[in-house]
C-alpha cells in the first residue's frame, strides 16, 4: 500500500477533513440549484426522493472515492492508474475528473463572479444607490468588462487560498467558513419564518405530495445529488487522499451528506417562506437567485440588509466549492509535473481564466454568436462536464470499488479504527456493488437524452 511522503501536505485533523469536504460538497448547488429545482418538481416531493437519492448514490460513491484516495496517498489521476494493479487503463477515470473539473470551472467561475458582484451590487442598493432589477443581472450576464473582472476576483481569491495548502489554505479557511455560512442561513431563516403567510413556503418544503413523485422528478433528483456532492471529479478523490488514517471514512461520508443537505434545506427555508408570503413563484427556474430573490426580499422590512446578507452566505458557498475543484488540476502538477504548490496554483488560475473567459462572454456581444455544436460555450462546458464526463467518471468509480478494487481492500480502508466491520460499511459496498451503478447508469442515460421518464 502507498505510503503518504513526509512531505506530502494533508488535512491536521478529523475535524479539518469534515469540513474542507463538506466546503467541497456545499457551493452554489445548495443556495442556487436545490431551491429552483425543488420549486420546479413539485416541492417536498422532490425533496424526498433527493434525500434517497444522497443515501443511495452519494454516500456510497463519496466512500470509495474517500477509501480510494486514501489508499493510494495520490492525485486523482495516478491513483485510479495503481489502485488496479497491471490496469493502467482506469487512470482515464481521473484524467476525466481532471478534465470534468477545468470545464466546471470554467462556467463555474462565471456564475461565482455574478455572485460576488452581487454582493457589491446588494451593499450598495442597501445604501441608497440603484435598486436591483431584473435588468441588473441581465446587464451583469450579457457584459463585456464586468463580468470578467469578477471572475479574476474569484479566481485570485481561491488561487490564493490553494497556493497557501492543504491544512493552512483549503483546512483553515473551510474550518472558518462553514460556521460563518450556517450562522448567515439561520439569520435569513429565522427572518423569512417570521414573515406573515410563511408556513405556505415551510409546507411546501416539507409536506410532499407522493402524487408527484415522477420518473423526471426521480432523475433531476439523482442528478443533482451526483453534481451537488462533488462526485466523479476527482474532489473527493483527492480531498481522500489528504484524510488522516484515524477518520472513519464511512462515518464522515454520511457525516457531509448529512451537512450538505442541511445547506440545501436551510436554503430552502430561507427563500421559500419569503417567496409564498409576497406572491412570489416558488418555480422560478435558474433566476430564482439573481431576480426573484432580490424581488422577494425587496419587499420585506429590512429586505435590503437581508439579500447583502445571501449573497454574501452564497459568495461563502462559492469559494469552497471552487477551492475543491482547482486543487484536482494543483495536486496533478504538484506530484506529477512537480511544480511548487504556488506556482502549480498560478499556472491553475491562468489556465482556467483563459478557458473560463469563454464561458464568461459567451452571452456578451463579443461571442454570444458563437456557437458551437449549437451551444454557447458556457452551456457546452456544462453539458460535457455535468452531462457526460460526471456520470461515466461515478459509473467508472463504482464498478473500480465495487468488481476490481478486492473487497478485503475496499472494506479494510473503510474500517480502520473498528474493532469489527460495521453494518454501514457492508451496505455501503452493497450498494456501491450492484445498485448505485445502476442508478448512475440512469443519470447517464437521461443525461445524454437516450431515456425519458414520465
Amino acid at each position: 500500500m502507498p505510503q503518504q511522503p513526509s512531505s506530502r501536505d494533508a488535512f491536521a485533523s478529523t475535524l479539518g477533513a469534515f469540513a474542507a469536504t463538506v466546503g467541497s460538497a456545499v457551493g452554489l448547488g445548495n443556495i442556487w440549484k436545490f431551491p429552483f429545482l425543488t420549486g420546479s418538481n413539485g416541492g417536498a416531493a422532490f425533496v424526498l426522493t433527493y434525500l434517497l437519492a444522497v443515501a443511495l448514490v452519494g454516500v456510497p460513491v463519496m466512500a470509495v472515492e474517500h477509501a480510494i484516495g486514501r489508499r493510494m496517498r495520490l492525485n486523482a489521476v495516478q491513483a485510479y492508474a495503481r489502485v488496479v494493479p497491471r490496469q493502467p487503463f482506469w487512470s482515464l477515470i481521473g484524467w476525466g475528473g481532471l478534465l470534468a473539473a477545468v470545464l466546471i470551472m470554467a462556467f463555474y467561475t462565471d456564475v461565482a463572479g455574478w455572485v460576488f458582484a452581487y454582493v457589491l451590487k446588494s451593499a450598495l442598493a442597501a445604501a441608497g444607490g440603484s435598486p436591483l432589477t431584473p435588468d441588473t443581472f441581465g446587464r451583469l450576464a450579457s457584459g463585456t468588462f464586468e463580468p470578467l473582472f469578477w471572475q479574476v476576483v474569484v479566481l485570485v481569491v481561491t488561487t490564493g487560498i490553494i497556493a497557501a495548502g492543504v491544512s493552512k489554505g483549503i483546512e483553515k479557511v473551510t474550518k472558518t467558513l462553514m460556521p460563518l455560512l450556517f450562522a448567515l442561513l439561520l439569520v435569513c431563516d429565522v427572518r423569512a419564518l417570521t414573515l406573515p403567510g410563511a408556513s405556505a413556503g415551510v409546507s411546501y418544503l416539507f409536506r410532499p405530495d407522493l402524487t408527484k413523485i415522477t420518473g423526471t422528478v426521480l432523475l433531476s433528483a439523482l442528478g443533482l445529488a451526483f453534481f451537488k456532492l462533488s462526485l466523479g471529479m476527482g474532489t473527493m478523490t483527492t480531498y481522500g487522499s489528504y484524510i488522516p488514517d484515524e477518520t472513519k471514512l464511512a462515518p464522515n461520508a454520511i457525516r457531509v451528506a448529512l451537512a450538505d443537505t442541511l445547506v440545501s434545506i436551510l436554503a430552502g427555508l430561507a427563500i421559500f417562506p419569503a417567496v409564498f408570503a409576497f406572491g412570489g413563484q416558488p418555480a422560478g427556474g435558474p433566476g430564482l437567485l439573481f431576480n426573484t430573490i432580490p424581488l422577494v426580499f425587496s419587499k420585506m422590512p429590512g429586505g435590503s440588509l437581508f439579500t447583502v446578507v445571501f449573497f454574501v452566505l452564497a459568495a461563502i458557498a462559492t469559494i469552497g466549492a471552487m477551492v475543491s475543484l482547482i486543487e484536482v488540476p494543483v495536486a496533478f502538477l504538484v506530484e506529477r509535473g512537480h511544480l511548487s504548490r504556488p506556482a502549480a496554483a498560478v499556472a491553475t488560475g491562468l489556465a482556467m481564466f483563459a478557458l473560463g473567459t469563454l464561458a464568461t462572454l459567451s452571452q456578451s456581444p463579443v461571442l454570444e454568436g458563437v456557437k458551437p455544436f449549437g451551444k454557447s460555450f458556457f452551456d457546452l462546458f456544462d453539458f460535457l462536464s455535468s452531462n457526460v464526463l460526471l456520470p461515466v467518471g461515478g459509473l467508472a468509480i463504482a464498478v473500480v470499488g465495487g468488481w476490481l478494487m478486492k473487497r478485503a481492500e475496499f472494506l479494510g480502508e473503510l474500517d480502520k479504527g473498528y474493532a469489527a466491520e460495521p453494518w454501514y460499511d457492508r451496505a455501503i459496498y452493497a450498494s456501491i456493488r450492484y445498485l448505485a451503478p445502476g442508478l448512475i447508469l440512469l443519470i447517464l442515460l437521461n443525461s445524454l437524452g437516450v431515456i425519458r421518464l414520465a
